[in-house]
């Protein structure tokens, strides 16, 4: 599914998903499963396989963190765009990656350095890699606290109402973790030596598999499914979404015989995107090949299809109510204006102001 994303990276619903960070988030589940394979006793413990720190602690502990910080920086992300109204810049992606790594490495390196005995040894008599409880313990109780953080990012998400709302997504991506730590809590603490027992093993491993494909699937399985049975007709249902929401105003959107132009948020614009955003790259303008019949209708204002197009006719000397160079907009109470019948003359855009 990732790769079918990847060579459809130009329909707009699933570039706007962030594929970098989504292929980083399945590259890490991937190594996190590899680890498993070591970590639960699913391979003969001999010759490269006895280096049991490597397995446990460089591969499925690091991995294992590495996917759920780079879900909670991209719970962040949409956070910092939305609710914050902030840009997450290139700049922004980068200081992200580097606080996951120094994060993840930086405690790996500390449990590497401590003695095997206080965290993970290799037991020739059971040819088995034996986790220690307080190693168990200590890396149960980060998931825990970072989980619990993260809970406070998927709530604020609520409040995005946009095309890029994510919530229920969230909601059942996060209740998924919470089961996966609770199974894990479960069988960490209660079966010392699961890694002896077939059935624990191979369940433990499972669920990890599962949960960390599953998550992947949410994130872009939905845009996806719909590039393939609803293509033309859901982008031009996401665009129309796109330009009728909350942040309508802060997105340069042009309706005429082209086309629909979608463009990023301006600079001086109250939820701007400075230079790039989540969803586009840079300066990049989009063309919609599907909208040519949408038209985004000022809601304070009554236009005709002659005036949507853009034709300018001189209609002056037409009556009042055949004109259709008129810009009618709701009167405004206290104006000092409210009532004049005066024109002037005609303003740049070509319309009289009634």
């Amino acid at each position: 599914m990732l790769v079918y994303a990847w060579c459809n990276y130009s329909y707009r619903p699933i570039k706007a998903k962030g594929l970098t960070w989504v292929s980083l988030i399945y590259l890490s589940a991937v190594l996190w499963y590899i680890g498993n394979i070591g970590a639960n006793g699913h391979m003969w413990v001999t010759g490269a396989w006895t280096k049991c720190k490597i397995w446990v602690i460089w591969l499925r502990v690091l991995f294992c963190f590495v996917f759920a910080t780079l879900n909670i920086a991209r719970f962040y992300a949409l956070d910092r765009v939305f609710n914050q109204k902030k840009p997450f810049t290139r700049r922004c992606s980068l200081v992200a990656g580097v606080v996951i790594i120094v994060f993840n490495v930086v405690y790996c390196l500390v449990n590497q350095l401590i003695s095997d005995r206080l965290t993970v040894a290799f037991v020739a008599s059971l040819e088995v890699c034996n986790v220690t409880q307080g190693f168990r313990i200590a890396a149960l109780a980060i998931q825990w606290v970072m989980w619990a953080g993260c809970a406070v990012l998927i709530f604020r998400l609520r409040n995005i109402q946009s095309s890029f709302n994510e919530f229920r997504e969230s909601v059942i991506i996060f209740a998924v973790i919470i089961a996966l730590l609770t199974e894990s809590t479960v069988t960490y603490i209660h079966f010392k030596y699961y890694t002896l027992q077939k059935v624990h093993r191979i369940e433990k491993t499972l669920m990890d598999t599962v949960a960390s494909n599953l998550i992947v699937w949410l994130i872009i399985g939905y845009p996806v499914a719909m590039s393939i049975f609803r293509r033309q007709a859901y982008e031009r249902q996401w665009i129309e979404r796109l330009a009728n929401d909350n942040n309508k105003t802060a997105y340069e959107i042009t309706s005429n015989h082209a086309g629909t132009t979608y463009a990023k948020m301006r600079e001086n614009s109250e939820t701007a995107f400075n230079q790039s955003n989540l969803n586009f790259e840079g300066n990049e303008t989009i063309n919609s090949d599907y909208a040519e019949n949408v038209q985004f209708i000022d809601p304070g204002s009554l236009r005709t299809n002659s005036t949507l197009q853009g034709e300018a006719h001189n209609e002056d000397n037409l009556p009042m109510a055949l004109r259709t160079n008129l810009h009618i907009r709701r009167p405004m109470l206290n104006s000092p204006n409210m009532f004049s019948n005066a024109y002037p003359g005609l303003p740049p855009g070509g319309r009289r102001v009634l």
